[in-house]
């Protein structure tokens, strides 16, 4: 068995995109979506397809993705 490989996502929430921005520079990758599990799967779906060209020495099988969310508390709620 393969020990995993974890990388980790980090994402900030834009408020006047209201959008969540993620990216990884080890992938390396980057997106935006309105949430956090719609901007898991981008991440997810590229991953797979580029993984195999910028570390080809790991297999799918053993890739975590970790997301780290940083979000402003709203001190007008």
């Amino acid at each position: 068995m393969q020990k995993p490989v974890i990388f980790t996502i980090t994402t900030v929430w834009d408020a006047e995109a209201s959008v969540w921005s993620g990216h990884c520079d080890d992938i390396p990758v980057a997106v935006d979506a309105p949430t956090l599990d719609e901007l898991l799967e981008k991440i997810s779906a590229m991953t797979v397809d580029i993984m195999p060209d910028n570390h080809p020495d790991v297999p799918l099988s053993s890739v975590f993705l970790q997301i780290v969310a940083l979000r402003e508390i709203d001190q007008a709620a």
